[in-house]
């Protein structure tokens, strides 16, 4: 039976708007290509647009780039920070955290964080833009690190704020890393990341053995009469 023209147009998906479409556009070519390559009429032809449509709405290209980070990072930074604050323990949160790396990097969002770090060098005004966004990452890090040392129980000789450096470093390595084509037999990246799991998987347990201790009823011995 044929749905009527206009239920059939209500429930059809609306098309996305001139600026999402250049954004989106922008994010594959910048994934596949870099940033070097980025090419503003490359672009406007991939989204179906009037070039000038593109300096409409961002004005130059940094603007476009930072615009671009933006519709993803703030989505991926707020699923980072619901995983923290969701329930399970450090290790399954690893676990997860490792399952997110492999969709960003499958999507292209690694390639394009990469990209930005890398044009930084030599772009003092697109570093100013890109930093706070990397800052968002490091607050949620950071908090994250803060719970799990006070979770843990430890009393360790450098700060929250270092262990946050060390990991934020690691993981950009790793990207960097596997973008590069540098894995080999000789730099098991796997088992590094194995290696961090098993040491959260040791300290839950720790974890949870102090506090089954802690909640366990205490035995009285009577008095002999």
């Amino acid at each position: 039976m044929r749905m009527p023209a206009r239920r059939q147009a209500a429930s059809a998906e609306p098309p996305p708007d001139t600026r999402t479409r250049i954004l989106e556009a922008a994010f594959q070519r910048l994934a596949t290509d870099g940033y070097a390559a980025l090419r503003m009429r490359e672009i406007a032809d991939a989204a179906g647009v009037n070039h000038a449509l593109i300096n409409y709405h961002f004005r130059t290209k940094d603007q476009l780039v930072i615009a671009v980070l933006d519709m993803v990072n703030d989505r991926l930074v707020e699923r980072q920070r619901a995983m923290f604050e969701g329930p399970g323990g450090y290790a399954d949160k690893w676990a997860r955290a490792r399952e997110f790396y492999e969709t960003d990097l499958a999507s292209g969002f690694c390639r394009v964080v990469m990209e930005l770090h890398a044009a930084c060098m030599a772009n003092p005004a697109l570093r100013d833009e890109f930093r706070p966004r990397l800052d968002a990452w490091h607050k949620v890090i950071l908090q994250a690190v803060r719970e799990a040392l006070d979770h843990y129980g430890l009393d360790l000789p450098v700060s929250a704020e270092v262990i946050t450096v060390w990991i934020g470093l690691f993981w950009a390595g790793l990207e960097l890393a596997m973008l590069s084509g540098v894995p080999t037999p000789a730099t098991p990246l796997d088992r590094a990341l194995d290696a961090v799991q098993e040491i959260l998987q040791r300290l839950d347990a720790q974890a949870a053995s102090r506090s089954a201790r802690a909640t366990a009823p205490r035995s009285t011995s009577r008095r002999r009469t």
